[in-house]
């Protein structure tokens, strides 16, 4: 079976969900062990998930069969990118929570999923690719990350181990499933024959904070939205005497409350780990060790083991000196297959061979710690001047107190924030810390800066002129 759970005592739970359902290993098994029989031929399959005990139990067990190759897709993606995808992939069977309609045939309906067959045909698939999910902010977009059996394998080692997981481990999931990070969890936690507590509930809902209580929950996994969130609420002064280790991804924290919750850990005898990833590389290429939490604060750290990280500059030699910026890549097994933009891309072999430039801009520091200077697309050039857009954004959210998001082009910075009160504040702190003139930026009020489920920003939401 997929990472070794043919070695786990089946009868273990490997989840519980927020509703009161669970899923043993053995269920795993047999549910994969069913798919196998009733699918003749190996085939392409949109599932449609929740965060539930239903959902792990369909993405391991198609994947573990090989006979099907999820898209593991929100049950709430936007009619519009749904439809897109069904056009341009053309999936014989979908597989969806029972509340979501779908016309075809029954082929089976286990854990409130139904799996449906929806047509006759079947696209070539390549023999190694195990799963797909969209592009990170893909709205409207139908290219999606195409991942391999030896992706996961070395995703739920790496992971893992660095994260120091074992058995007795009840991490809380309330990532989702179908993000690169939360099915990152599932992968490592299930490895080591852990029980994933998993939850579909708004962390503001008292009943998300009984399930992390009665279920003992021993750690805790984040992006910045996430510890935005609780730091509005009484996290601080809440008795978690089982919460062993908090972890947060999903792009760059506001240095001031990676300390907070750092400084929080230390005193609470508890482990804080940042971390750094991307879906093209089965989520997690660096972590920074929790005895460095403080002393580095806002640094991704090193690579993940079995893992390699590197820099480049623009000529695309390797960069050997310290606090030299340049391209981040990284090699490992973890590194996917490459990108599908249409039905055949799937039949695609390995493109990247186990190689990737990250597009990030990167500095590392004595100790060999990669720090995160911004993207390489994110970048404008005012007056003859470089200018990181997301530098700029954490600038706001340090001296100003509030979040933005800052698009534009090289005539002007567009930067989007939903506090009336403060624009002129906003307009004067860039002014001063960039050194540029004020004509150069323009703010703007809007009711929400636009996010996906996950907390990332969607700056294709945002007008750039």
């Amino acid at each position: 079976m997929i990472l070794g759970l043919q070695h786990i005592d089946p009868q273990r739970i490997a989840a519980i969900d927020s509703n009161g359902a669970e899923l043993r290993y053995a269920d795993i098994s047999q549910l994969s062990q069913q798919i196998t029989s009733l699918i003749p031929t190996r085939s392409l399959c949109f599932l449609l998930v929740e965060n539930n005990v239903g959902g792990i139990a369909w993405v391991m067990s198609m994947i573990d069969s090989r006979q099907l190759v999820p898209l593991i897709l929100n049950v709430k993606t936007e009619d519009t990118l749904y439809q897109q995808l069904l056009n341009t992939y053309h999936p014989t069977y979908i597989c969806a929570p029972n509340h979501f309609a779908v016309q075809g045939e029954v082929v089976d309906s286990q854990y409130e999923y139904t799996l449906t067959k929806v047509t006759d045909s079947t696209p070539a698939l390549h023999s190694e690719l195990s799963h797909l999910l969209p592009t990170s902010g893909s709205t409207g977009s139908p290219k999606l990350v195409r991942h391999k059996y030896d992706n996961i394998e070395a995703a739920g080692l790496n992971i893992s181990t660095f994260f120091e997981l074992k058995e007795t481990d009840r991490p809380l999931m309330v990532l989702p499933l179908y993000y690169t990070m939360g099915l990152s969890m599932v992968f490592s936690h299930l490895r080591v024959g852990a029980t994933i507590l998993i939850t579909g509930l708004s962390m503001t809902d008292p009943n998300f904070w009984i399930f992390l209580k009665e279920q003992q929950a021993t750690s805790f996994t984040g992006v910045p939205y996430s510890f935005q969130i609780l730091n509005l609420m009484r996290f601080f002064r809440m008795d978690l005497p089982h919460l062993e280790l908090l972890t947060q991804g999903g792009g760059k924290m506001p240095t001031n409350l990676n300390q907070k919750f750092a400084e929080y850990c230390r005193e609470k005898g508890k482990r804080w780990i940042a971390t750094y990833g991307q879906s093209e590389c089965t989520a997690r290429m660096a972590y920074l060790p929790a005895k460095w939490a403080l002393d580095k604060v806002g640094s991704i750290g090193i690579a993940v083991p079995n893992g390699e990280l590197s820099l480049i500059d623009t000529n695309g030699t390797q960069i050997t000196s310290p606090k030299t910026e340049g391209e981040m890549c990284y090699r490992g097994k973890n590194v996917t297959m490459g990108y599908a933009r249409e039905q055949a891309d799937l039949a695609l072999g390995d493109e990247r061979n186990g190689y990737i430039r990250t597009g990030d801009l990167a500095y590392f520091d004595e100790d060999g710690c990669y720090y995160i200077v911004g993207r390489m697309g994110r970048f404008l050039k005012l007056f003859g001047m470089r200018v990181g857009l997301d530098e700029c954004e954490q600038i706001v959210q340090a001296d100003c107190g509030i979040e933005c998001a800052c698009v534009g082009t090289d005539e002007k910075m567009i930067v989007y924030i939903t506090n009336a009160d403060k624009q002129n504040e906003v307009k004067d702190t860039l002014v001063q810390k960039t050194h540029i003139v004020a004509t150069s930026f323009a703010i703007r009020v809007i009711p929400e800066i636009p996010k996906n489920e996950a907390g990332k920003k969607l700056y294709s939401k945002l007008p750039i002129t």
